[in-house]
């Protein structure tokens, strides 16, 4: 399959590779008598930037805590380098949602990321050179030695992120998720960390999962996209999938895609004649997909 959108040079092929790195099938989450995930499957290859796009209440979270092993399925299977319950093996790293680190904290930013190598180890870390030389590795990796040794819980939001995201890197996973790491950051910030993200997957070999509400800041970057509405999925290479007829199956009514100066807009009828535009290319809101949850 050919990619209309996505970075150019980087994968003039996206399609499922033969042995994807994350490899998500059939999978179906049931919670409070309620379908939350339903028949869901897609892969992600070595080095791919992937984005999980859908509204509040859609279902990325609930996809993000299977594929860390927090959470069991009610059915399918998900694997990562081909072994189950490899979040267990070191081989995924992530990001949370929410970052809340007191100013006072008396923790350096170069701190924090050390903790990534060994912190779920019991007892004080012993100090080595290789360990200091790959937490500096690390730092420089994602722009923040000049700030490494001032205290985390004093950083902006864009540093914060470049924080912890040397944190989950600093173990080599194979497979980066960051959920929602967008929110909250100005334009500049969250510009800066997606192409921070793109750099790393490309030199590093490292597969991204990136959740968002919106898909546009990602067009320039993204190799791939897992859109989910109602708890099911479409994927595939983002001109593929954000289409009419793709995503009207997919939401079970009739939405319009619309690109304008690069930009996409999905547009969804509500079933009483009233369209309601999805800003920024998010998912839009409609009596089968509410906005709220």
């Amino acid at each position: 399959m050919t990619t209309t959108e996505g970075r150019a040079g980087r994968h003039d092929v996206v399609a499922a590779a033969p042995d994807p790195v994350l490899d998500v099938r059939g999978l179906g989450v049931r919670l409070g008598g309620r379908d939350v995930l339903q028949d869901v499957t897609f892969g992600i290859g070595a080095g791919q930037f992937a984005g999980l796009i859908g509204s509040n209440g859609a279902g990325k979270t609930t996809l993000l805590r299977v594929i860390l092993g927090l959470l069991a399925p009610t059915s399918g299977t998900v694997s990562i380098g081909g072994q189950p319950h490899a979040a267990r093996r070191g081989l995924v790293g992530y990001v949370p949602q929410k970052i809340q680190l007191d100013p006072d904290l008396p923790v350096r930013a170069r701190d924090l990321v050390s903790l990534g190598v060994d912190g779920h180890r019991l007892g004080i870390p012993r100090p080595s050179r290789g360990r200091r030389a790959l937490v500096e590795e690390m730092l420089h990796a994602v722009d923040a030695a000049g700030f490494a040794d001032e205290r985390v819980g004093q950083l902006s939001g864009g540093e914060q992120q470049r924080v912890m995201i040397a944190h989950a890197l600093v173990s080599s996973p194979r497979l980066l998720l960051l959920d929602e790491p967008l929110a909250n950051l100005d334009i500049r910030s969250a510009q800066e960390i997606i192409a921070l993200l793109s750099r790393i997957s490309s030199k590093r070999g490292v597969s991204v999962l990136i959740s968002a509400h919106e898909m546009n800041p990602l067009l320039p970057v993204m190799d791939t996209v897992v859109y989910l509405a109602g708890g099911r999925a479409a994927s595939g290479p983002t001109g593929e999938v954000v289409r009419s007829e793709v995503l009207s199956k997919l939401y079970g009514h009739h939405v319009d895609v619309i690109r304008v100066h690069g930009r996409v807009l999905v547009v969804a009828g509500t079933g009483d004649g009233l369209d309601i535009p999805a800003e920024q290319g998010a998912a839009a809101c409609s009596p089968a997909e509410p906005c709220a949850g």
